[in-house]
């Protein structure tokens, strides 16, 4: 008799473990207010951690206002979205807040805004929000992200925002014709870049991001290094003090390329 193979080879209902549920991180301002942020359960796009850098960024900007108030500013592969949630609450003029358009990451950046009351909204209508989340795929054609600028009469950002995305080498020159395509040709226009090498044996790579920035005209300087408690990734490999240490840079036009 033919053993009975019905099924052998069907993977059993519980086979694949579940996905991880959603998750939330609460972040104090320097106020002493709190803003919480909804992670997505799962992302392979790494959304669905708090990035140390987005923590930091968002620090150096409640202590330099100046740099946000007033002002355009897009941030690229946003995740929660923390930095751009920050910016709208210091009085930046709109702020576009964006990740890959994947309908539950751009859901959930909705989510935190809708959910934050220290936005301010212009005569309560949520239409008048300064801060609005979209999809975008770096170095694509940004005319939708662009026209969200038209209401306050700007043609491109002032401010950029990339919070740990240099670990993504394959796309450091999608990142930066992103900016080179987007950010205004003033002097005062700044793009932030704020990452940890998380994986140390790698860092020469994550920093041939601003080699390429250098080699596309822009200045690039060093203004911030801090060393966190601990490692994000406590039990990853590498040296633990790099895994730590968060460092931010800006990239400026020079003067021949200011308009």
């Amino acid at each position: 008799m033919e053993p009975d193979i019905a099924g052998f080879f069907e993977e059993p209902a519980d086979y694949y473990p579940p996905s991880p549920p959603p998750t939330s991180q609460v972040y104090t301002l320097l106020s002493g207010k709190t803003i919480t942020l909804h992670l997505v359960g799962h992302s392979p796009l790494e959304a669905h951690h708090l990035w140390n850098g987005s923590r930091v960024i968002s620090k150096y900007f409640e202590t330099h206002v100046s740099e946000i108030k007033g002002r355009a500013v897009l941030e690229l592969g946003a995740g929660a979205g923390l930095p751009s949630i920050v910016s709208a609450i210091l009085g930046a003029e709109k702020v576009v807040v964006t990740d890959y358009p994947d309908p539950d990451l751009v859901v959930n950046m909705k989510k935190n805004i809708l959910g934050c009351e220290l936005i301010p909204i212009a005569d309560g209508d949520v239409q008048n929000c300064p801060i609005i989340a979209d999809g975008y795929v770096w170095g694509a054609d940004p005319t939708h992200l662009l026209a969200h600028l038209e209401p306050i009469k700007k043609d491109k950002f002032d401010v950029f925002i990339l919070a740990d995305l240099l670990f993504r080498h394959s796309e450091h020159g999608n990142m930066i014709s992103t900016i080179e395509a987007t950010m205004s040709r003033k002097k005062t226009s700044t793009a932030f870049v704020c990452f940890t090498s998380y994986r140390p044996w790698l860092q020469h790579k994550d920093l041939a991001f601003f080699d390429i920035a250098r080699e596309k005209g822009f200045l690039v300087e060093k203004i911030l290094e801090e060393k966190m408690d601990k490692a994000m990734f406590e039990n990853d490999p590498g040296d633990e003090n790099i895994r730590k240490t968060v460092t931010g840079f800006t990239l400026r036009w020079p003067d021949d390329k200011c308009i």
